[in-house]
């Protein structure tokens, strides 16, 4: 195995010098760079990166915990994480907690023990511990997460122009009762602001009718339920704002097995565009959210934080769209 010895016998320089050019620490004069590289190349040399890492005390690691890596959405995050990650020579360590607080907390000891030099923590709530041992270790840190502070640096959409925009849309399709269903008992910062667009949404348009249902916990078994407990004879809406499209979907295939049709009988919209809403009947309309642009922004983010610019703070703010489809009927 070719050693950082050989490497500089063969250039005919010092360790130090060779060292310097790995890591690009100190100048050094481009004609002993080239040797040094050339020889690099013929030996097929590779630094020890744990070697490395203690003397540069960089680690070009970044630690990366989801709830759920079962979802699309993450996915897609995950994906703009590590595509970014590659451009600037960073790996990642990717983590999957299931919303365990305890597992959480694992992965943050290790990734610490790991020497990651920043964290991307991508899920729809986070305990307060958690989020306090996160700060305690000193690490730049991002965070996709539907119950933000004002401590955290996050991206995010604006949750409250979208679903307002949204409800206009309905709107302008003839809709005037229109219903709000919600996401989570526990109501989330972001919940709370798909809320207050919708119900802006009604004000500014002078609507009489409002009515927020509450599906709980944003998982489809959930919303099915919802939707058995709406009868066809006392649907009094013509359209439902859905505060995710795992909501939208669950209530249309319990809408389905119930005898109430969409979009004839009642028009349904969601919020995410995950890649299942392509593939009920009808296709769901729904705000899109740029998840791969999520993951790439953020990375962007922190790979500038941990390079020391002071200027990555706070929000970061990504536009949406509305995906118009098939679950929305005109009514004018």
């Amino acid at each position: 195995m070719i050693t950082i010895k050989d490497v500089a016998r063969l250039s005919e320089v010092s360790i130090s010098t060779v060292s310097r050019v790995i890591n690009d620490s100190k100048p050094v004069s481009p004609e002993v760079r080239r040797r040094v590289l050339k020889v690099i190349e013929e030996t097929g040399y590779k630094p020890n990166d744990v070697a490395r890492s203690l003397v540069t005390r960089r680690s070009y690691l970044i630690g990366v915990i989801v709830n759920n890596l079962a979802q699309s959405y993450v996915a897609d995050i995950v994906r703009g994480i590590e595509e970014i990650g590659k451009m600037y020579g960073y790996d990642i360590l990717l983590c999957s907690s299931y919303s365990n607080k305890e597992t959480q907390e694992k992965y943050l000891q290790l990734l610490d023990r790991k020497q990651a030099e920043g964290l991307f923590l991508v899920g729809n709530r986070f305990d307060s511990d958690v989020l306090e041992l996160a700060k305690s270790l000193g690490k730049p840190s991002v965070f996709f997460t539907r119950d933000v502070n004002d401590s955290m640096n996050y991206i995010s959409i604006d949750s409250s122009a979208a679903i307002y925009e949204m409800t206009n849309y309905l709107i302008n399709e003839g809709h005037e009762n229109i219903a709000f269903i919600s996401d989570f008992e526990n109501r989330t910062s972001v919940e709370n602001d798909k809320i207050s667009g919708y119900m802006k949404a009604i004000e500014d348009n002078e609507l009489d009718y409002s009515k927020v249902f509450v599906a709980g916990s944003g998982k489809h078994n959930k919303a099915y339920e919802l939707g058995k407990t709406i009868s066809k004879d006392s649907v009094d809406f013509t359209a439902a704002v859905c505060s995710s499209d795992e909501i939208a979907i669950g209530i249309m295939n319990s809408f389905s097995d119930n005898g109430i049709n969409v979009p004839n009988d009642v028009s349904v919209v969601g919020y995410g565009n995950i890649r299942e809403g392509r593939f009920v009947r009808p296709e769901l309309t729904t705000i899109g959210e740029p998840y791969y642009d999520v993951g790439a922004v953020g990375m962007r983010m922190l790979i500038k934080t941990i390079k020391g610019d002071r200027t990555q703070k706070g929000l970061m703010e990504l536009p949406f769209t509305i995906e118009k489809r098939n679950s929305v009927k005109t009514i004018k």
